[in-house]
């Protein structure tokens, strides 16, 4: 049986541009042709979707990177690269989506076909005929390709159900599911026999349906890590209703209302509000003389707290269908059977962009200018170093976008080392034209 992962961490990198293309036209009779150098493809976006039949993050167990297709470089004749292909990473509902680096939440995911777009492919660079201007007719440089985003995230997953069944250890929640479902979770007459949470879905007759799921491990102290509570009181949160389930004929030793009041305690005290979602109290066992013995009294402190209370046997079925028509009742009397349908905005996400830097120019050390800025890095890495004409390009750039003041300003030196992004270059006082 698979496991169950409810935390990952991936690492995605979006596909570079491909670089532009230097060509010249070679017809006949026009051996001096002009520039038909074409611009590189951009590169792959990568995406998260959300599957309706994933239900776990298990598969990040395995792989944590996960890397978009780089745009296809330009050619001669203007043609433009290929696009670079995206990648399309299934999550599934009820994932939360944190970067790592902005050090927020980005997404909620928990809709079937949902889309967020977590990395933006690179721009693809611009081929010599981009760069043909009256007084440079025949470039002899290209652009390269912009890089591709990469982001670091954290997914959480967070169980969607409609009801969510709580209470300690071996009080019945895995054989009630295995009684109103299809599921079929292991069960045993010991504690955390259920390591994971399951899942079932109870269909009525009219064809509605719900879905149900047991929240294992849950005991004095979950909230701060003790059995397996702290693992799964997060799946909680996502829940319409609660089912609260007791053994009624205190067998185990408990006593079912302190069971109760335990359970509640470490509701309040994990936060986010899940002491306030509804609960229905299911007082289980029922087929056993010790629980109908306790039935009254149980009943009434718990209705007399204003609790609705269904006594129930999971291993006959006794009184199931009555707590599940309870529950369907409730369920669809908050909208439940139509909701809003979701408008483009919703199943089509963008994650934020990294936040935008001012230009600033600071010295690193006696030798060393260091230039920042999310402009100038990102123009900078699109340039071929190589090609003398691109270099000049780049210097007239440099002077354009303010940068040679701002290292003027900051102290620059003669043969100092100007660092921008993973481009170096040494400064040098260029004597005025005459």
């Amino acid at each position: 049986m698979n496991s169950f992962i409810d935390e990952a961490e991936i690492t995605v990198r979006a596909g570079d541009g491909g670089n532009g293309a230097v060509s010249f036209r070679r017809e006949a009779f026009e051996p001096r042709g002009g520039p038909n150098g074409g611009d590189g493809g951009d590169g792959g976006n990568v995406f998260l979707e959300v599957k309706d039949d994933m239900r776990t993050l298990l598969d990040f167990k395995y792989r944590n990177l996960f890397k978009a297709e780089h745009g296809k470089h330009g050619t001669s004749k203007k043609h433009r690269g290929r696009n670079g292909v995206d990648t399309v990473i299934p999550v599934p509902p009820g994932t939360t989506v944190y970067d790592t680096d902005l050090d927020q939440q980005v997404a909620d995911l928990t809709i079937g076909g949902q889309r967020m777009l977590v990395a933006r492919g690179g721009n693809g660079g611009r081929g010599n005929a981009s760069f043909a201007t009256p007084s440079r007719q025949a470039p002899r440089f290209c652009q390269l390709g912009a890089p591709g985003e990469e982001r670091h995230l954290r997914m959480e997953l967070k169980l969607l159900a409609d009801v969510g069944i709580i209470g300690y250890p071996n009080v019945g929640k895995s054989s009630f599911i295995s009684r109103v479902s299809a599921a079929k979770p292991e069960v045993a007459a010991y504690p955390f026999t259920t390591l994971q949470p399951n899942l079932g879905v109870v269909q009525f007759q009219d064809y509605t349906s719900m879905v149900i799921a047991d929240m294992p491990g849950l005991i004095v102290g979950a909230h701060e890590g003790v059995g397996l509570g702290d693992q799964f009181l997060r799946h909680i949160e996502r829940n319409r209703l609660l089912v609260h389930m007791l053994d009624a004929s205190g067998l185990e030793g408990r006593d079912p209302l302190q069971d109760f009041r335990d359970i509640n305690h470490e509701l309040e005290m994990y936060g986010k509000e899940l002491g306030s979602v509804e609960q229905v109290v299911a007082l289980n066992k029922m087929d056993l003389p010790q629980a109908r013995e306790n039935e009254p009294q149980l009943r009434e402190a718990l209705e007399a707290e204003g609790y609705a209370v269904f006594s129930i046997s999971a291993a006959t079925g006794e009184g199931t269908d009555d707590l599940l028509d309870h529950l369907r009742e409730r369920l669809f009397a908050r909208g439940h059977e139509e909701p809003e349908p979701p408008t483009d905005e919703e199943m089509n996400l963008q994650i934020p962009q990294l936040p935008w830097r001012e230009l600033e120019a600071k010295r690193v050390d006696e030798e060393t200018m260091e230039v920042t800025g999310s402009r100038i890095e990102r123009l900078a890495a699109t340039v071929d170093m190589d090609a003398d004409e691109a270099v000049a390009w780049f210097q007239q750039q440099l002077d354009e976008q303010g940068v040679l003041k701002a290292l003027r300003n900051a102290g620059v030196e003669e043969g100092d080392t100007v660092v921008i992004g993973k481009v170096e270059f040494i400064y040098t006082v260029q004597e005025p034209r005459r």
